[in-house]
């Protein structure tokens, strides 16, 4: 496409002359522009991929993918109906699970919480749970015992053995009126599974013990459906909700985890898509700097322009000329980003490790970002996305500036020479 005169013309304007320094330090700012912007969008999308895919993987494997609630009041003989829905394709596990606000209290502190209760065996193959205990065991998750999170451990001051309260505010009916019901329970597991909400706010209970201290008898507060593939529910949805219709006893609404999470869903997806565009824009101002630092070239090699056309060289020479010389910018550029990007992007938490020890301020806190650690996630669609928009606005910002030197008339540029 290119012979290895245009080649070398193009490489030779590239080089700067001292007259020509202004040219190339517009050059320059060209390319590390191009460079930044690609490094820039291709960190951020990793960092939200990360953020998002750690995020619903911790979401999703902690609550369930399809939940299942009555209209009225709790689900009662539940077990011939969970069987059935376990016959559906797709449906991986149906978990019966108790839920109530309480009111925790330790040796130091008191504040609200979530009590979820759920079978022993269920809980064991939770890996998201499961494999997180920092402290104790889930063997012993049976009887009284309970696990809590390490925040809620640090906050109330409490570890394995000590004693937690709870208070319910479904109370007991006396003489006296209401009286709200207050246990405590021993700390049997202290989990560690990264996300602060679950961490701090979480309390879980064998669920014979949840049923008694709520007072549901054998009811439970929902069924947790996990799937195959939680973005694809649509043929189980219709098969609970026929089931529901024709063997249930009591009237039951479905609701997905995106129903649940919809706002949460909605705002990571706005947010994503509105970084991409406004990082976007810096490949495009530095793509104009391309064409003003091209346009200048073009003026100052006036005259070499008007020789090479005189000596035999076409228009569509000259133009190649300089849509290489300004391409080169954009290609050095976006492979110069993409590895500062990638490279940046798998060692992410290094680096904010090391910023956080030498400026001493804590650069991603895990209250505010749910998080304890800040992820990244490089998708090599998205990668391929960025370079193959960096090089063609590129290659865009080349084509007025190559076109205006193929179009100089020679004798117009030799007139006064």
């Amino acid at each position: 496409m290119f012979s290895s005169f245009e080649r070398t013309v193009a490489w030779r304007y590239l080089r700067t002359r001292r007259r020509e320094g202004f040219i190339s330090v517009i050059s320059w700012f060209s390319l590390l522009g191009i460079a930044l912007g690609v490094a820039t969008l291709i960190i951020v999308m990793a960092v939200m991929n990360g953020f998002r895919a750690e995020l619903f993987s911790r979401v999703l494997g902690l609550n369930g993918h399809l939940n299942i609630y009555a209209q009225r009041g709790n689900i009662n003989a539940y077990e011939p109906f969970a069987n059935d829905i376990r016959t559906i394709g797709h449906v991986k596990g149906v978990t019966p699970l108790v839920e109530g606000q309480v009111l925790v209290s330790g040796s130091s502190a008191a504040s609200g919480a979530v009590v979820r209760g759920i079978k022993p065996d269920d809980i064991r193959v939770k890996p998201v749970l499961s494999k997180k205990i920092e402290r104790g065991s889930l063997q012993n998750f049976k009887g009284q015992g309970v696990a809590i999170g390490v925040r809620m451990a640090e906050r109330l001051n409490l570890n394995v053995g000590s004693k937690i309260t709870l208070v319910s505010p479904r109370g007991m009916q006396t003489a006296f009126g209401t009286v709200p019901r207050i246990q405590a329970f021993p700390v049997i597991a202290v989990y560690n599974v990264g996300m602060f909400e679950f961490d701090n706010n979480f309390v879980f209970m064998p669920l014979a013990t949840a049923q008694d201290f709520f007072g549901l008898g054998q009811g439970i507060t929902m069924l947790e459906l996990m799937v195959t593939d939680p973005n694809n529910m649509t043929d189980v949805y219709d098969h609970v909700i026929q089931l529901s219709n024709e063997k249930s006893p009591q009237a039951l609404r479905l609701l997905s985890w995106k129903d649940i999470h919809a706002s949460f869903v909605n705002a990571l997806q706005v947010e994503r898509n509105v970084m991409f565009l406004i990082l976007t824009l810096i490949i495009l101002v530095a793509a104009f700097n391309i064409i003003s630092g091209m346009i200048m070239l073009v003026k100052d090699k006036g005259r070499d322009i008007a020789i090479l056309r005189t000596m035999g060289a076409s228009r569509g020479s000259v133009m190649r000329i300089f849509f290489l010389s300004g391409a080169s910018i954009g290609v050095i550029g976006t492979l110069a980003g993409v590895l500062l990007g990638v490279g940046f992007s798998m060692n992410i938490e290094h680096i904010r490790q090391g910023l956080q020890s030498l400026t001493g301020t804590d650069l991603f806190s895990p209250e505010v970002y749910f998080l304890s650690q800040l992820p990244a996630k490089l998708d090599a669609g998205e990668v391929v996305q960025v370079v193959l928009m960096a090089l063609g606005l590129s290659f865009l910002a080349t084509l007025y500036p190559s076109w205006r030197a193929a179009r100089l008339d020679p004798v117009e540029a030799l007139r006064y020479e």
